[in-house]
């Protein structure tokens, strides 16, 4: 398996549990290991007790952030970020690396007998990745600051792909999640259909759920209706359908009620896209893997363009009156004085007007 290929450990998408996070020490509480989580931002009413990201309780060259893999992994590569704040300024500039496989023996990382020294953030870099020359075989991995600016804060993703477990020595794969309340995460896609499930088992007089297909992959793509009267089309009431994530890798979070207008949630048109953006991670993946369908279709493309026909005819002088243009133009009758629209549409203003 090649290295660049590795995905995220996931400190980012909180597969990495809190307690698979220890430091050194702490400056407080709210600058626990638990916050070293990459794009962690600071938050909250009581922004103390919710920092943008781990802060070392002293600076020297002693301290280090240690995750805990909870299997054998191959290493190979670390991400660093600075310390989110609005008015502190600070982050690593340089660090060591070290592995084990019981905490107790440590291996410093090695480019022949020298430790290597690792080129962190310089000025205010949101991202900076580090792959390793050699992928490195170990559970337990810790980042070793050497030097920084202002003080020892950073926030962090390992990448590294999980070994063979054929004897079950390890744990079996665990739900992720924090002691954060306000931290959020992504949902994959059985996550999505769990809560969509529970959503419609909890309010089963507004909800329904409907598939409208499936993707290339046969993941169905499952739609959420809010209504006052589920699954009835009612004469006057406007329908709308909220679709999200057409790009993969591009996930909107939403709260939205309804009462006088059914609602129709689609979460993810692109669920394909999602699994794979999800996989490798925000930082691994890149803008676009995860962007098209699994066949690499980019959704907010594939619309027909009517008038295409036309415009190549008329780049080529053939002249619209040699080729039909393919645009359906509005009905003569539409816009008639007498239309019901147009009365529709008028007493619909005026209502509004005598509201407000």
């Amino acid at each position: 398996m090649k290295r660049h290929k590795c995905p995220t450990l996931g400190l980012e998408s909180l597969r990495v549990r809190d307690s698979q996070l220890r430091a050194s020490s702490s400056k407080q509480d709210g600058y626990g290991p638990h916050r070293a989580r990459l794009n962690i931002m600071s938050a909250g009413p009581n922004k103390y007790l919710y920092r943008g990201g781990w802060c070392a309780g002293f600076n020297d060259k002693d301290q280090w952030l240690e995750i805990d893999a909870r299997r054998l992994m191959r290493f190979t590569g670390v991400i660093t970020q600075p310390l989110d704040s609005g008015w502190i300024q600070s982050w690593v500039t340089s660090y060591k690396i070290q592995f084990s496989n019981d905490t107790h023996r440590w291996k410093p990382y090695k480019n022949g007998s020298q430790e290597v020294i690792f080129p962190a953030n310089k000025k205010w870099e949101r991202t900076v990745l580090n792959l390793l020359p050699e992928p490195a075989v170990a559970r337990y991995i810790r980042i070793n600051p050497q030097t920084w600016h202002g003080a020892i804060c950073l926030r962090a993703e390992i990448v590294g792909c999980a070994l063979p477990d054929p004897n079950h020595i390890y744990p079996s794969e665990h739900t992720s999640g924090t002691n954060d309340k306000l931290d959020f995460r992504h949902h994959n896609y059985k996550e999505l259909r769990k809560l969509m499930k529970n959503v419609s088992e909890a309010c089963p007089d507004i909800t329904r759920i409907y598939s409208i297909g499936k993707s290339y992959r046969g993941l169905n793509m499952y739609v959420m209706e809010i209504s006052d009267n589920p699954g009835q089309h009612e004469v006057g009431e406007p329908e709308f359908r909220y679709v999200a994530n057409m790009h993969g890798n591009e996930v909107l979070g939403r709260e939205l009620a309804g009462h006088e207008t059914r609602i129709h949630l689609l979460p993810s048109m692109n669920p394909d896209g999602y699994e794979m953006a999800y996989k490798q991670g925000s930082e691994m993946a890149g803008w676009d893997t995860g962007r098209d369908t699994y066949k690499g279709i980019e959704l907010n493309d594939n619309f027909p363009d009517l008038n295409k026909e036309l415009w190549d005819a008329e780049d080529s002088r053939l002249g619209p009156h040699k080729f039909p243009n393919h645009y359906i133009p509005i009905p003569e009758s539409y816009t008639s004085p007498n239309v019901k629209v147009r009365i529709l549409l008028t007493n619909h203003i005026t209502h509004c007007q005598q509201v407000r």
